[in-house]
């Protein structure tokens, strides 16, 4: 059980200290912190399922081309989005960015009600949405980092990401009990309200925590141009960071192929554009609890008891099984219970376990490397499997015969997890003897 110095308060705030370490005076900001989180992601999971039904509109060769548009989106926005932050006051960052992308659902609501080209308006926002989503969870954290100080970060984070958790369980439940009432293109109105919230409770947390944070920029935090161009140099100069870079990219290309089945699937099967939203809500929300659950009940135990190798393991050994059973029974029962676990297996445990790789390297080492890593490689990843989808589609490759090419990719997926975790061991052990 955890301990306090803020016994003789307010019932909740004893309540509070039962299950984190809060100290006198930090109990409303880091109600309102998770609070602030809980917006952020409720918003986004609430259009990610519109974000998915609109792409199964497009097409599976429509979503390979913006999967390349995503990328070179991404590219371009990060020196914007770094100007932004390092020259605004911090106090006026989240209002602007988050105002911006709540007009923008806005715009695009009225868009989709007014008659425009369906088909444009969805291309336009799958790609939206897959830039939002890296962008407003990033200024999340860089307000976090900017309001707590490290030692309250130790004792609060915990606490505060379980916001997000809570968020991405919510969202989905009010997609499948609004869908059905207002129709898909009301939720875009939803999101953008709680964007407003999100807003108004940063802003909150910032008057509860002291005026005397707010002044100057964030900038030396936030991932600009020039620090994913100085991660590439740290990765590409490091056999190690390579090798995690590696795992991120054969993450994607694996993950992204599922995601493009799934889309082809659904298209196939459900005509309606608010029973496409509802599924891919069923789906967020049977992920979120699998997540929490195995997050409470699993993923400390796991790491520390079988090692990161194994916890990094668990997506690829999963991922290999799928396109296994894909290459046999191209269904949509299988492609969803596939794509699910797969989703909650690498939330629970291998992205968690990829975090500690990152321990054993030096602050500003790791610091550019995960900018070049979470940027460049990872949208690379969406772009390249549609790139190499594309080429085998074009060569007349069906389904099932891409997932039995793919899957020697999850192998080789496997194996750099184990080598990872192994490694990983050694340079902990190297840091320990000096």
């Amino acid at each position: 059980m955890t301990t306090s110095t803020i016994e003789g308060e307010s019932p909740l705030e004893r309540l509070l200290a039962r299950v984190v370490h809060v100290e006198r005076g930090e109990a409303a900001a880091l109600l309102l912190s998770f609070a602030y989180f809980f917006l952020v992601l409720s918003a986004y999971y609430i259009i990610r399922p519109v974000r998915d039904a609109m792409g199964v509109t497009l097409g599976k060769g429509g979503l390979e081309t913006l999967f390349t548009i995503v990328f070179l989106v991404m590219l371009a926005a990060v020196p914007v989005y770094g100007f932004v932050v390092s020259r605004f006051p911090r106090r006026m960052i989240v209002p602007i960015v988050y105002l911006f992308f709540a007009s923008n659902l806005v715009a695009f609501w009225l868009a989709l009600t007014s008659g425009v080209s369906t088909a444009a308006v969805a291309a336009t926002f799958f790609v939206w949405a897959s830039v939002f989503n890296l962008f407003v969870v990033s200024l999340f954290w860089i307000t976090m980092s900017d309001l707590w100080h490290s030692e309250q970060a130790k004792r609060l984070y915990g606490f505060i990401a379980a916001g997000g958790s809570a968020g991405a369980l919510a969202g989905p439940l009010i997609t499948q009990a609004m869908v059905g009432v207002l129709g898909a293109n009301a939720l875009l109105l939803i999101s953008a309200g709680l964007l407003v919230g999100a807003m108004l409770v940063a802003q909150a947390v910032r008057r509860h925590l002291g005026a005397d944070r707010d002044e100057g920029a964030a900038g030396e935090q936030v991932t600009t141009l020039r620090s994913v161009v100085a991660g590439a140099v740290e990765v590409f100069n490091s056999p190690y960071l390579m090798c995690i870079a590696g795992w991120v990219l054969l993450a994607n290309l694996v993950s992204t192929f599922f995601y493009l089945e799934q889309s082809r699937i659904v298209g196939e099967t459900l005509t309606d554009q608010a029973q496409r939203v509802a599924l891919f809500s069923r789906i967020d929300l049977a992920v979120s609890v699998m997540t929490i659950l195995a997050q409470l009940l699993v993923t400390g135990r796991m790491l520390e008891r079988v090692g990161v190798g194994i916890a990094a393991a668990a997506v690829p050994l999963w991922a290999t099984i799928g396109l296994v059973a894909l290459t046999f029974s191209p269904t949509l029962a299988v492609v969803v219970t596939v794509l699910a676990v797969e989703r909650a297996i690498g939330f629970a445990f291998s992205n968690p376990a990829v975090k500690v790789l990152y321990t054993v390297v030096g602050r500003e080492e790791k610091y550019k490397a995960q900018s070049f890593v979470d940027t460049v490689v990872f949208r690379g990843g969406d772009a390249a499997s549609g790139w190499m989808i594309g080429g085998l589609k074009g060569l007349g490759v069906g389904s099932s015969g891409i997932a039995a090419i793919v899957a020697p990719l999850g192998l080789v997926w496997l194996a750099l997890s184990l080598w990872l975790g192994k490694r990983q061991s050694e340079l902990a052990a190297e840091e320990g003897k000096t």
